[in-house]
């Protein structure tokens, strides 16, 4: 009978991908783990990047695929998909038998991962719980924290405001964010591939991205706010194409509201009013921070500039409410869904430069030491732990 420890993590975004990659390296490099790898929902679709197939590019075997997404983008689809990722994950835990499920972050496919995994009585490990937002995500992440027995989490106040949920400090880890060691190998290697854009694809103008300034554009619909993701897509688009600089522009992702937005990108650029943009679905997570550190800046509403683009030090405008409430270094500019407030924001980075390095959210070591934990941390149902320590 084996001995290793069957840790299944499920891998459920293009964010995801990269919030794990460096801890399922770990993992996989360990004699004591049988790693087991579930890809669901738009990790297997062609639109948001196929990352399943970057992680098995990068090595990695997948050993269960859920088809999970409905279309649409709609605040009705997102919730069945929700139903549709519990149903098809619970069975995947019933054949796979793992000793520990890792969900990450606060999407909708995490919390199915979690009810699931609860409900079946799988010892459940958190990443990146504990962060406050401001917006609907935090409801799906402090749930999951509620539903999980492990926390691996990003920042001291993370782990700080999961143990102020009521959860047993001695389940709490703080082990900084697995993106941030990939950020930190990107920027101790940033070179490009002189063949970049016929490399990696996507469409729109392309230019000497190691010679010629340019920004990076990461804008997804807010699910409390999708019915005004077209015009708060078009406040961005407005302010992008009037300061005439050079732009990759990554497609958002699939929450509510997302084909709103999509539909804006398509509507400007079917108009040439884009000129100076390219467009990506996605790239490798190690070719996209080499990207940020070539880049003058990220402009939208996503994570990675709070995040990685404070380890990297890349200035960012951050827009609207998505990230308004998440702990920040000193890189990032607020600015509402304002064509004219986002252009100045930009300008102000623009002309500011790089900033000195964060590591809020880690040192790039993340990945080593979630690894140890899965491995080696005591298995305990939150109920097992709660009944031991009134004994």
């Amino acid at each position: 009978m084996s001995s290793k420890r069957k840790v299944c993590v499920v891998v459920t975004a293009r964010p995801s991908y990269a919030r794990v990659r460096t801890a399922l390296e770990a993992l996989r490099a360990r004699e004591d783990v049988e790693l087991q790898i579930i890809a669901v929902a738009s990790t297997l679709l062609h639109r948001y990047g196929e990352v399943a197939k970057v992680m098995e590019a990068d090595g990695f075997d997948i050993t269960w695929r859920i088809h999970s997404i409905l279309e649409g983008e709609t605040l009705v689809t997102q919730a069945k998909s929700t139903a549709i990722g519990l149903t098809e994950t619970a069975t995947a835990l019933d054949n796979l038998r793992p000793d520990v499920v890792v969900t990450i972050a606060d999407r909708f496919e995490t919390i199915a991962t979690a009810i699931a995994a609860s409900y079946m009585n799988i010892p459940l490990a958190h990443i990146q719980g504990g962060e406050v937002t401001g917006n609907i995500d935090d409801r799906v992440r402090h749930a999951v924290t509620k539903l999980s027995d492990l926390h691996l989490v990003a920042s001291r106040g993370a782990a700080e405001f999961v143990i102020s949920m009521g959860e047993h400090p001695d389940t709490v880890f703080l082990t900084g964010c697995p993106s941030i060691d990939i950020a930190k190998r990107a920027a101790e290697n940033p070179a490009l591939p002189p063949d970049f854009f016929e490399r990696f694809g996507g469409v729109g103008a392309t230019f000497d991205i190691s010679r010629e300034p340019f920004i990076v554009v990461m804008q997804h619909p807010v699910t409390t706010e999708y019915e005004q993701a077209y015009a708060q897509a078009e406040e961005t688009l407005k302010a992008v194409s009037d300061l005439g600089i050079h732009a990759l522009w990554f497609w958002p992702n699939v929450d509510a509201g997302a084909d709103a937005t999509s539909k804006a990108l398509r509507v400007w650029r079917e108009r040439g009013l884009l000129p100076n943009v390219h467009f990506f679905r996605n790239l490798p997570p190690a070719v996209f921070y080499k990207v940020l550190i070539h880049s003058k800046g990220i402009v939208g509403n996503s994570s990675v500039a709070i995040r990685e683009c404070a380890f990297l030090g890349v200035p960012a405008v951050n827009i609207g409410n998505r990230q308004i409430s998440r702990e920040r270094g000193p890189n990032v500019i607020d600015v509402p869904h304002d064509a004219a407030a986002i252009r100045t924001a930009i300008e102000r980075q623009l002309a500011h430069g790089p900033y000195p390095s964060s590591t809020i959210y880690g040192d790039g070591t993340a990945g080593e030491k979630i690894a140890k934990v899965l491995a080696t941390a005591p298995l305990r149902l939150k109920h097992e732990l709660a009944m031991q320590g009134a004994s």
